[in-house]
């Protein structure tokens, strides 16, 4: 694949992969701007594209886990200290992550495959955008500032991973609608984007493992060079979206993203049925 495009995929989704404005829509966004550029482009198998999209996700999971460091080692020590019979927050909190991911686990294992087929289009990109946005818009001000993680149920992590579920829709944004609900449930906003940040650790590792295992396995060295080259850039442009999310959302609210997801979604209803075109 061209240089440039690996750069643009990997840009895209580290900025948006935390950003409550849907990283697999932008990504849809970019594939279809790719085929549509008029450019010259090698064709890409199916393979290729999941490997890449998977890297730049690979990347994004390496900058939470920078960025949360601390939360990430209370886990692992936490996990550790099971095996004494002891349970402390790092354990509860590793205990609520993985239940979180459960619902999403079980129904993308069921259903990945038809959503992929049925519903990675624009329009849907596009109507996502705009609905799931006015559900963030709605949710956070009706949400109450009154928990943190440390607050945490087993309850409310599924009930978070439950609506995790819809972001197997393109557009609907993974980090979106879990924020969504951790407000609905009365989370701080700060505290409702570090859950949602983490909650993605082990989906985002399951399937890295997996495509860099096929990706060895093909020898396919190239491929390999580009994947690296996602996963390095898309690392960065990630840590530096974190960074500035949980900042603005410490003294502000998600309203600058639903003004940007509506914005979006009407220009690509404006786009697909015509509005803009000659």
């Amino acid at each position: 694949m061209p240089l440039l495009h690996v750069v643009i995929l990997a840009i895209v989704q580290g900025i948006t992969e935390f950003l409550p404005v849907s990283s697999s829509g932008h990504l849809v966004l970019v594939w279809e701007g790719i085929q549509a550029s008029g450019m010259q482009v090698p064709e890409q198998t199916m393979n290729q594209q999941l490997t890449l999209d998977v890297a730049v996700h690979v990347g994004t999971l390496l900058a939470v886990c920078v960025y949360f460091r601390r939360d990430v080692w209370a886990m692992i020590v936490g996990l550790g200290k099971l095996t004494t019979g002891r349970l402390d927050a790092g354990a509860r909190l590793a205990f609520f992550i993985i239940a979180s991911t459960i619902p999403l686990a079980l129904v993308g294992g069921f259903f990945k495959d038809a959503i992929a087929l049925n519903l990675h289009d624009i329009e849907v990109v596009a109507w996502a955008t705009i609905g799931f946005g006015i559900v963030l818009y709605l949710s956070d001000r009706a949400g109450m500032t009154l928990r943190r993680i440390e607050h945490m149920t087993l309850l409310s992590a599924l009930l978070i991973g439950v609506a995790q579920v819809l972001s197997l829709i393109p557009g609907t944004s993974r980090a979106g609608i879990t924020m969504s609900m951790a407000r609905i449930l009365g989370f701080e906003r700060a505290e409702a984007a570090r859950f949602s940040m983490l909650m993605a650790i082990p989906a985002i590792s399951g399937a890295g493992l997996l495509v860099s295992l096929d990706l060895i396995d093909s020898g396919d060295v190239s491929l390999g060079v580009d994947a690296l080259i996602a996963v390095g850039l898309a690392f960065v442009f990630a840590l530096i979206a974190i960074s500035v999310l949980i900042s603005w959302l410490q003294r502000s609210g998600f309203t600058p993203f639903v003004v940007y997801r509506i914005l979006l979604g009407v220009a690509l209803l404006g786009w697909i049925y015509g509005v803009f075109g000659s």
